[in-house]
């Protein structure tokens, strides 16, 4: 049975590409695929270029926040909404970072969970309704979901990955 994330990624990029080959020829269907890929994961290093670093997908799922996060509240924020099974994004941190801010932009109101060495962390209203996390962070992989506050609710959102205050 395949995720909710392949079923949206599937549907999503045919559409894309069948309208892309409709109104332009089937070289433009390819990058316009390309443009618009989502559920993609991040390396990055202290000097990482572009940034910030974007990440697109699809908020939501039918599990508990908390029980991803094995906890209802986190020093960052409250564990809430909710999320896929598997982790929309990995996040490869090659070395720590002094300070490393992810932040969710969406047209709703979603939320965060990220697992990584150390812990569990999650976040709610960090700017208005957009999730976001920022500090120090260790080395290392860290999963992470985004959430939507109603089960099986989906919304586009953006990640913006910095490095600079």
């Amino acid at each position: 049975m395949a995720t909710r994330s392949q079923t949206v990624l599937k549907c999503g990029m045919s559409a894309i590409a069948l309208l892309s080959i409709a109104l332009t020829g089937a070289p433009a269907a390819a990058q316009t695929a390309k443009q618009f890929s989502i559920f993609e994961n991040l390396t990055l290093s202290p000097n990482f270029s572009p940034n910030p670093a974007t990440v697109r997908g699809i908020s939501g799922g039918a599990r508990p926040a908390a029980e991803i996060a094995g906890r209802a509240d986190t020093a960052t924020g409250p564990c809430v909404g909710f999320v896929d099974e598997q982790p929309d994004h990995t996040m490869e941190l090659t070395q720590f970072f002094n300070y490393l801010s992810l932040q969710v932009q969406s047209p709703e109101d979603t939320t965060m969970v990220i697992r990584g060495p150390g812990g569990s962390w999650c976040n709610d209203d960090y700017e208005n309704a957009n999730p976001g996390i920022a500090g120090q962070w260790l080395s290392g992989t860290y999963q992470i979901w985004i959430g939507s506050y109603e089960r099986d609710r989906y919304t586009p959102y953006v990640i913006r990955v910095t490095n600079q205050r």
